[in-house]
């Protein structure tokens, strides 16, 4: 199900769940204001969602409410696990769906971090 841009936070959402420790993860990064860990569900060798520990719905609610000191440490934390991973030299692609049109299915901000292959046109024409 595709998520609403526009609706209020649910905190019983899947990255909520996670961020309080209800559901398990492969965590590759965490500090203050983000989470990394290994999608359950990899589109390519690598794959990793980056996702702030705020309330966030998506990258609309995020950059109208979030303080410049959590998305400079969002962004950075974004950075810092592309570093860590060694995907910088070979490239690395990110994604932040966004509402309904993008299929964003998890109402809480996260960017997907894909590597390990090339990974093609960005979108099929």
């Amino acid at each position: 199900m595709a998520v609403d841009a526009t609706q209020p936070y649910d905190d019983q959402n899947v990255f909520a769940k996670i961020l309080r420790g209800e559901i398990p993860n492969k965590t590759v990064y965490q500090d203050e204001f983000a989470l990394a860990f290994h999608d359950i569900n990899p589109q390519a060798p690598t794959h990793v969602l980056v996702i702030p520990k705020g309330a966030y719905v998506c990258w609309d609610d995020f950059s109208a409410k979030a303080s410049d000191a959590e998305i400079a440490g969002f962004v950075r934390a974004v950075g810092t696990v592309a570093r860590d991973m060694g995907l910088v030299a070979l490239g690395y692609r990110l994604l932040a769906n966004a509402g309904t049109d993008s299929h964003q299915e998890v109402p809480h901000l996260h960017v997907h971090l894909f590597a390990g292959k090339p990974l093609g046109p960005m979108l099929v024409r």
